[in-house]
């Protein structure tokens, strides 16, 4: 079984900073690839940011220049350094991992349970 497990969220006035956290525990061989979506009310989720392994990293265009993600392999933690918050920010961040699992040595993906983040105006 495999867990991630999220913290950081909160409330934050515009302008302002937050960091989030997701740390992955569980029975498998590796993770490829990790980052955060995020849902709004309304809308779609979407794709925040994300870094592989290698450290290849791929931003939202709404968040480039903003945004900082970042990983810990050795912690198979994954961290995701908001800076210039804006309201429209604000929604439910979900963290996601592919990684292989000892017991079937495939790739699966697996995720959070969403942290809120709400950014005031």
């Amino acid at each position: 079984q495999v867990q991630l497990v999220e913290s950081g969220g909160g409330l934050v006035q515009a302008g302002g900073s937050l960091r989030l956290s997701c740390a992955a525990s569980g029975y498998f061989l590796s993770i490829k690839t990790m980052g955060w979506y995020r849902q709004a009310p309304g809308k779609q989720r979407e794709l925040v940011a994300a870094v592989t392994s290698g450290g290849s990293t791929n931003y939202a265009d709404s968040v480039k220049g903003r945004a900082t993600i970042s990983r810990d392999n050795a912690k198979n933690t994954v961290y995701l350094q908001m800076n210039s918050l804006k309201p429209e920010d604000t929604a439910v961040y979900y963290c996601y991992a592919d990684l292989i699992l000892i017991a079937t040595k495939s790739l699966h993906d697996y995720w959070g349970q969403g942290t809120q983040v709400t950014v005031s105006s």
